[in-house]
C-alpha cells in the first residue's frame, strides 16, 4: 500500500467514523463554520483550563474531507496547550494550501493524511473550515464562521 492509499484510508475512515463527535457538555468555548461553497457545517466545542485545552468535539455535516478534518483535529489538538494548537493549525493551514514546500509530515501525524488536498484547491476550505471554526472558538466570537471570509487567513 503506497502513503497516498494509506492518508486515503485515513480520511475515509474518520470521514465515515468521526471521533468526538458529539456536543461537549464541559466545553466554555464554541463556534459555528460554514461553507457555502458546498454546503459544508460545524461547530467545534472547546473547554479550556489554564491555557490548556482539555476537550474538543464537534456536530455538523459535510464532505468527507470536511468531517474527517474536524475529527482529526479533536484528536490531535486534545491535552495541548492553546499556543501549540495554534502552531500545529498554522503548519496544517501551510501544508494544505501548499505554501509549505516541504511540511515536516512526521511532525504532523494524523494531519499529514491531508497532504494531498493542496493538489485540489476546491477542497483546502473544506480541510481547513473545522480550524477557522476552532480558532474563532478560542476567540469566542459570535459570528459564524465562512470560509469566504477567512481566504488567506491562517487558522
Amino acid at each position: 500500500m503506497d502513503l497516498r492509499d494509506l492518508y486515503q484510508e485515513v480520511i475515509l475512515d474518520h470521514g465515515r467514523n468521526p471521533r468526538n463527535f458529539h456536543e461537549l457538555d464541559e466545553a466554555n468555548h464554541d463556534a459555528e463554520g460554514f461553507n457555502p461553497l458546498c454546503g459544508d457545517r460545524v461547530k467545534i466545542f472547546a473547554q479550556t483550563e489554564d491555557g490548556l485545552i482539555k476537550g474538543l468535539s464537534f456536530q455538523g455535516a459535510g464532505c468527507a474531507i470536511s468531517t474527517a478534518s474536524a475529527s482529526i483535529l479533536t484528536e490531535v489538538l486534545a491535552g495541548k496547550s492553546v499556543e501549540e494548537a495554534q502552531e500545529i493549525a498554522g503548519s496544517f493551514y501551510n501544508m494544505v494550501t501548499g505554501t509549505d514546500d516541504e511540511p515536516d509530515l512526521d511532525a504532523l501525524g494524523k494531519l499529514a493524511a491531508f497532504s494531498g488536498v493542496s493538489e485540489y484547491p476546491n477542497r483546502v476550505k473544506c480541510a481547513t473550515l473545522a480550524w477557522h471554526t476552532l480558532r474563532a472558538a478560542l476567540e469566542n466570537r459570535a459570528d459564524t464562521v465562512s470560509t469566504e471570509d477567512s481566504e488567506g487567513d491562517t487558522p
